[in-house]
């Protein structure tokens, strides 16, 4: 366990730059849940995050789908519930629900019920809804692990990047997602289910620093920042519990509680066990015309076909997967 690094030193000096400091301020509240909600609490924030660049979505795709051009939201509607007049859907950690918008136009027949503690997100998102004429789909800011839901009311339970942000996933997934579902209702996920706190391992690492290596010095240049990004050297316990207690707090168990409790309808290995750390703060150079697309597109096979080979021998870090209640078989 690394408690503090050079990446969490460097880190603090991007965020003062990228967010300001009162992003920074926000993170000396005593109160945990203040500090997770004040990473999440925001409208948009400037950065570069590797899922802003479009080939990776279309790794992503083509992972899940088989297309590159096909979303998971859409496979997902064309291949699953589509034979009951009614779908109801529990969204957890939705945030701004994009995911939930689009799958609530693509399925008039779902309702759809977000959670999330982000009011001025949820309201961002209800905003879009009544643009689009969208009637199935509701909005609730409220505290997921104080509220009491309805038991055995949803036919699903969908998460969205919020899965690993709570803790004793196996209690979790009995106290909350399986009380709330119908004894043959269905858990989706397209989650991070990798090591806790972000601890990866000495050969993750250092394959991350063989993909930098791999990127043209110029292109390396942290956003915002006179900055290079020449090496990654791992997350810390410490900053990661004061920027966010929640984050990958129990995250290793998100894929071993599953199967516990659920059968695999269909689960999709979505990798990313390099390109999150690669890209994070230097995606930038990769979206636009920045550099010629032939090069880009050298560097973003070569780094793809590393975490292609990494991932012959690790688990996926991310997972797109569908799963019934075991004893369940109405999918």
């Amino acid at each position: 366990m690394r408690l503090l690094t050079l990446e969490d030193i460097r880190d603090i000096y991007i965020k003062f730059h990228q967010r300001g400091l009162p992003f920074l301020f926000s993170k000396l509240k005593i109160d945990s849940y203040q500090r997770t909600k004040s990473a999440f609490n925001v409208k948009e924030i400037e950065s570069a995050n590797f899922w802003s660049i479009p080939e990776v979505r279309s790794r992503w795709n083509k992972l899940v789908t088989g297309d590159i051009n096909k979303t998971y939201e859409e496979y997902l509607s064309e291949n699953y519930f589509q034979d009951s007049a009614e779908i109801k859907v529990l969204a957890l950690g939705s945030g701004g629900c994009s995911h939930e918008l689009r799958l609530a136009e693509l399925n008039p027949h779902w309702k759809i019920d977000c959670f999330d503690f982000s009011d001025k997100l949820l309201s961002i998102a209800s905003g879009i809804a009544k643009d689009k004429g969208l009637r199935n789909i509701s909005f609730h800011a409220e505290n997921v692990l104080t509220y009491d839901f309805e038991p055995g009311k949803y036919d699903i339970v969908f998460f969205h990047a919020s899965l690993h942000h709570f803790e004793n996933i196996f209690q979790f997934l009995k106290d909350v997602v399986i009380k709330s579902l119908k004894p043959t209702g269905c858990l989706i996920i397209n989650e991070f289910v990798g090591k806790n706190r972000l601890q990866y391992s000495k050969q993750q690492i250092q394959y991350i620093n063989k993909a930098l290596k791999l990127i043209p010095q110029q292109y390396k240049r942290i956003y915002k920042t006179n900055l290079f990004k020449n090496n990654y050297y791992g997350s810390g316990v410490v900053r990661m519990i004061i920027a966010d207690p929640s984050e990958c707090v129990d995250s290793e168990s998100i894929m071993p509680a599953i199967h516990e409790y659920f059968e695999v309808v269909d689960e999709k290995a979505m990798g990313n066990n390099l390109l999150q750390s690669v890209f994070k703060d230097i995606a930038h150079h990769f979206v636009g015309n920045e550099m010629p697309d032939s090069e880009k597109q050298r560097i973003l096979k070569d780094i793809f076909q590393l975490e292609d080979d990494f991932l012959k021998s690790n688990p996926s870090d991310f997972v797109f997967g569908i799963y019934q209640v075991k004893g369940s078989h109405a999918v």
